[in-house]
């Protein structure tokens, strides 16, 4: 350090050293960062002092003009020792450092005042790259408790202020050293990406198996796109509080639909689906185009049926040409009947439609032989024929029928995206419905499903768990489930829905009746038995 006395006063000789009383060296002040302490005079980061501003008197003697010339161009060395002593002041011992500067700092007199240079505190420490200001701590003293070290990356990062940090091109602040990964979070990272490859190999692996699960319902009092599901022509219709929904499945595995292995998983956990190889649901033989087909045909045909068994039901005469469709392989019709034959007549006794050719079985005891009339190339041919046994124990002829209908009313269904026989019960309820003023269901959501022919007899169909879970999803608490059907349903009713065992249109409009009234407590049920 240079040091130029302005002055010719001699430098005091140590031996001449006043006592505590006499010493010109200003007593230690307190800063605004809390670092307390004379200035210390460093080669690197000097000021200069104005004598009029910096005077203190003591016994009438004039403290010396001093001048420190800096060197602007210098590093500053945090290493070297200032070259000023601090002195005791009264009631205390010499000390260096900041200890020191701090313990002396509360006996400073009020009225003595330390100069402030202009000095701008950040945080509670000056930034760590600015030139040292008049009154700062020396270089080598311990750091205040709320300072940071200037060697500390992390620390001294977070203590600048904002506008002083500079961003790296990843737009981090320079100095910042991002901590790296444990070994469980790489653990945890592999984990994951590991779990979302085999979830996305399952989404799109096919796997041989069908699975179905609740379909969409439709009430067939309701309307659909705006127009009504069923409507009749040539009849008074009257409107319904209730509903009556047909239930249906939805399935993949189906040629042009097959099932992925996490389709497959969703169903072996799901309640209300069902897996089973596709085989044993898809014909293999046939493409998705021929299967839409089949199942349209299916809906076609199970209207018609329903709309011969509900007004039959409702008493209308539907009259029918009965229309040999073929002959069953191994029955004695068998080359004996022909296709596009009409049956006219059982034993002379004429069948003016479907129903009548069904009662007069009934009474034919299977083995009797029978004589048929039949219409042939407009001549009229008696063809006996030996009955067989159906598999309920009744009395068949062994030929296929194809009624064609003469309807005393005009009745559509406009549904589509449905196939299968399976809604023809909930179609023939609907018509009886519009058709009678009473009002059965009477407000009350009724589900159900089963195949119908034309003399009103209700049929199995499949997937009767997964209808039950769509019914009661839909709002049903009553579902009419065929009686073919009831091993299946037994322990497998979702929680708020009753089910009613039906075998005939007739017992499905009565139990309907009886819904809608709120008698419906003594309606048989299925059981284990």
């Amino acid at each position: 350090m240079i040091v130029h006395v302005l002055d010719d006063t001699p430098t005091p000789d140590p031996a001449d050293d006043p006592g505590p009383g006499e010493t010109d060296a200003p007593e230690a002040r307190a800063t605004s960062d809390g670092v307390a302490g004379t200035p210390p005079l460093d080669a690197d980061a000097a000021t200069v002092l104005d004598p009029a501003d910096d005077a203190v008197e003591d016994e009438g003697e004039d403290r010396p003009d001093v001048l420190v010339e800096p060197d602007l161009n210098a590093e500053p060395d945090l290493n070297e020792e200032p070259d000023v002593e601090v002195e005791p002041v009264e009631g205390g011992a010499a000390a260096d450092g900041p200890a020191a500067d701090v313990a002396q700092a509360d006996a400073v007199p009020d009225d003595v005042t330390t100069p402030t240079l202009g000095t701008e505190v950040h945080d509670g420490s000056a930034p760590a790259d600015a030139a040292a200001p008049a009154h700062s701590a020396p270089a080598d003293a311990a750091a205040p408790a709320h300072s940071v070290p200037a060697d500390d990356p992390v620390l001294s990062v977070a203590s600048r202020p904002a506008d002083e940090l500079e961003e790296s091109p990843e737009g981090e602040p320079d100095g910042f050293e991002r901590p790296r990964p444990t070994p469980r979070a790489l653990v945890l990272s592999f984990g994951m990406l590991a779990v979302s490859v085999l979830v996305g190999i399952l989404a799109v692996v096919p796997a041989p198996y069908a699975v179905n699960g609740p379909g969409p319902t439709k009430d067939v009092l309701g309307e659909v796109d705006g127009t009504p599901l069923i409507e009749v022509d040539g009849a008074e219709t009257f409107p319904s509080t209730g509903e009556l929904l047909l239930t249906t499945i939805s399935g993949t595995g189906g040629p042009g639909y097959p099932a992925y292995a996490l389709n497959v998983l969703q169903g072996w956990f799901s309640p209300s689906s069902l897996v089973r190889p596709v085989e044993e649901v898809y014909p293999q033989d046939l493409t998705q185009e021929e299967i839409d087909e089949s199942n349209a045909g299916q809906m076609v045909s199970s209207y018609e049926n329903a709309s011969v068994a509900a007004l039959t039901e409702l008493g209308y005469e539907v009259p029918a040409t009965l229309v040999v469709a073929g002959t069953v392989e191994g029955t004695d019709a068998e080359g004996k009947l022909e296709e596009g034959d009409v049956l006219t007549a059982l034993d002379g006794v004429a069948l003016p439609d479907y129903q009548l050719l069904v009662e007069r079985l009934e009474e034919v005891v299977p083995g009797d032989t029978v004589t048929l009339t039949v219409t042939r190339h407009s001549r009229a041919l008696e063809v006996p024929v030996v009955t067989g046994e159906r598999e309920d124990g009744g009395a068949q002829i062994g030929v296929f029928i194809d009624p064609s209908f003469d309807m005393p009313l005009d009745v559509s269904i406009s549904i589509d995206g449905i196939g299968g026989p399976s809604a023809g019960t909930m179609f023939a309820l609907g018509i009886v419905d519009l058709l009678t003023p009473e009002d059965e269901a009477a407000g009350q959501v009724i589900a159900g499903t089963g195949t119908i022919d034309v003399t009103g007899a209700v049929g199995p169909i499949g997937g009767i768990r997964q209808k039950l879970f769509g019914a009661v999803r839909d709002g049903a608490t009553w579902f009419l489930a065929p009686a073919g059907n009831c091993e299946e349903v037994v322990g497998h009713v979702p929680d708020g829905l009753r089910v009613v065992e039906i075998a005939t249109l007739h017992e499905a409009r009565e139990a309907m009746t009886a819904i809608g009234a709120g008698t419906a407590d003594d309606l048989p049920t299925c059981t284990a038995d």
